[in-house]
């Protein structure tokens, strides 16, 4: 193919992250929020580097390594999936895309963030269209992602699905968008990004998020979307829900599907539950070529997110 979305799975050069500091929502667990990302900065630069974008320098105490690289910018808050740079492959060279990111539909202050990608990178292309990087996923030809986020009012409305479906294939160089119109996280604030619910893992299989418990708020919802994913012609494999996690009183969208693919190694999100040995086992079999890294992202979820949110691979 010369043109298409790049997978994940495909050689990098490096990840970015954009690290806390206290006039974020972090200000919460700011300690161990720094420990949990500073894990996951040394677990990749074990493969390959890392731009670590900050703000306040003492956020960047211990954050040192020879693959490491380091950028001072304003930010609002750390979810660099969502408001990084998407990788396409045209005519055998990377092309970075600038996409508007508003705070997930005018949910939060975005103006620091929507500006980053522009800021670090001189080769870039900008759209005034809405799109999060946590929205969608690839296999390099297929788009999968979902109704309720892509149609939701303050991200692209009046657009139709049509009309977005096209501009989704001409500018991401997709054959195929794959819309799922069911599956939720309670306590996710995205409006069910496809990267909490499934994923490929090669061109052929997608993992996704399966509830198990008949009286879980998340069973029909998630078994309508095991439905949709049944009409596809990929290979499935369901990845149970952790037991019910709380902070302050309000259940938090913990999911394996947040992983993270880097060079030679996957970073898997755990939390001290019972599957957690389970799904590294189901992820060993998986990538059988690759190291599984898991992470504890108990801190991480605190904040509606997980490993694959707070991170954004580049190519060359």
């Amino acid at each position: 193919m010369k043109n298409y979305l790049i997978p994940e799975w495909e050689e990098q050069t490096f990840v970015q992250l954009v690290l806390p500091h206290k006039n974020t929502d972090w200000n919460c667990c700011l300690e161990e929020s720094l420990k949990t990302f500073k894990e996951i900065a040394f677990a990749i630069a074990k493969y390959e580097k890392v731009m670590i974008c900050y703000e306040d320098v003492l956020s960047l105490e211990g954050f040192e390594h020879p693959n490491f690289k380091y950028r001072k910018i304003k930010n609002n808050d750390t979810w660099t999936r969502d408001f990084g740079a998407i990788s396409i492959r045209k005519n055998g060279k990377v092309k970075k895309l600038d996409f508007v990111f508003n705070g997930w539909g005018l949910k939060f202050p975005s103006n620091l963030d929507n500006n980053i990608s522009r800021m670090i990178f001189d080769d870039i292309k900008s759209y005034n269209f809405v799109l999060e990087g946590g929205s969608i996923d690839t296999n390099g030809e297929v788009l999968l992602t979902n109704t309720q986020c892509l149609l939701e009012k303050n991200r692209n409305y009046p657009l139709s699905q049509k009309k977005i479906e096209k501009f989704l294939k001409k500018t991401l160089k997709v054959k195929k968008v794959i819309w799922l119109n069911h599956g939720f996280l309670e306590g996710d604030d995205t409006d069910s990004h496809i990267d909490t619910l499934a994923r490929f893992v090669n061109k052929d299989t997608i993992v996704y998020a399966k509830c198990y418990d008949k009286n879980d708020i998340h069973y029909e919802e998630l078994k309508k979307m095991e439905k949709e994913l049944k009409k596809t012609k990929f290979n499935l494999v369901p990845l149970p829900l952790t037991k019910p996690i709380y902070f302050e009183e309000e259940r938090l969208p913990a999911t394996y599907v947040n992983f993270l693919i880097i060079n030679k190694a996957v970073l898997l999100p755990i939390y001290n539950d019972k599957n957690d040995k389970k799904v590294i086992k189901i992820f060993k079999k998986l990538f059988p070529q690759r190291e599984i890294i898991p992470i504890n992202s108990n801190t991480l979820i605190k904040q509606h997110g997980s490993i694959h949110c707070i991170t954004k691979e580049y190519f060359d």
